[in-house]
């Protein structure tokens, strides 16, 4: 099934705009913590199904494994299956855009076509997210992060097969909200200086796949936020790794005052 970007955008819009009032009351009601929708039966399902299909495997994708993560990226779309690129960039399309900033009350956003920490994520047994804040801007530290676009792909994911998003609106000592990464299922998100997610360890044989966006823009969410990396914690009993991943985190705060884009470039973003 062979869909342009601007075919799939246009299905997409025409969910969020079915299902708008609904989006806009989820997205109201937790603004003031973390700010999110999510919507099921987002394309027709033989699309998603081919979609999913066309996804690459861990071993042809990048690996990133560390005590923050464990997880394999996708972002050099030429390299992959064309739907793929596609998939992505429908939702950077201004009709899509321009729905999902009316849906958050926004203004003034647009998408990031280098796909900068964005792009395709798989996620086999054992892989995980640990608890973490998004890097507050795009590559360049010109613009702000505001909303992070996840769509799941996989068939038939069940909440018990883990590697679910979770969100922590009270933080780190409270329970989080856990939303399932179910097939056909996008969920939009706000990223600012108190938005900590994390994604649970899967369980499962199977292998989860997402496509992720970030949207961005000239101002931050919330007047309160500044400059950050991203920032890695321990989950609740993790009291070692957390020492250590808060401990990472100052280091790499240090460095970018000297050099403003760090050391090296993050190599996690499309070269066209």
């Amino acid at each position: 099934m062979d869909k342009t970007r601007a075919e799939i955008a246009a299905l997409i819009a025409k969910r969020l705009e079915e299902e708008k009032i609904d989006l806009q009351s989820q997205f109201s009601e937790s603004k003031e913590q973390i700010g999110f929708f999510y919507l099921d039966d987002l394309l027709p399902e033989s699309l998603v199904e081919t979609i999913h299909q066309c996804f690459p495997k861990p071993e042809n994708s990048v690996l990133k494994k560390s005590l923050k993560e464990y997880k394999y990226v996708a972002y050099q779309m030429n390299l992959y299956h064309p739907l793929l690129e596609e998939v992505i960039y429908a939702f950077q399309e201004p009709n899509v855009v321009k729905l999902i900033q009316e849906i958050c009350e926004l203004e003034g956003i647009f998408p990031d076509k280098n796909l900068y920490a964005g792009g395709l994520s798989v996620m086999k047994k054992n892989n995980f997210l640990s608890p973490h804040l998004d890097n507050s801007h795009d590559k360049d530290r010109d613009q702000w992060r505001v909303l992070n676009l996840l769509f799941y792909v996989t068939p038939n994911w069940v909440d018990s097969n883990g590697g679910n998003l979770e969100l922590w609106p009270q933080g780190l000592k409270s329970n989080p909200i856990s939303i399932t990464s179910k097939f056909n299922r996008l969920v939009v998100m706000s990223t600012h200086q108190h938005s900590w997610h994390s994604v649970n360890k899967v369980n499962s044989n199977e292998i989860r796949c997402c496509v992720s966006n970030y949207y961005f823009s000239k101002t931050p969410l919330r007047t309160t936020d500044t400059f950050h990396v991203t920032s890695f914690r321990g989950r609740p009993g993790q009291r070692l790794r957390d020492t250590l991943l808060r401990f990472d985190t100052t280091v790499r705060m240090e460095i970018r005052k000297l050099f403003k884009k760090g050391i090296r470039e993050n190599p996690h973003k499309y070269k066209q």
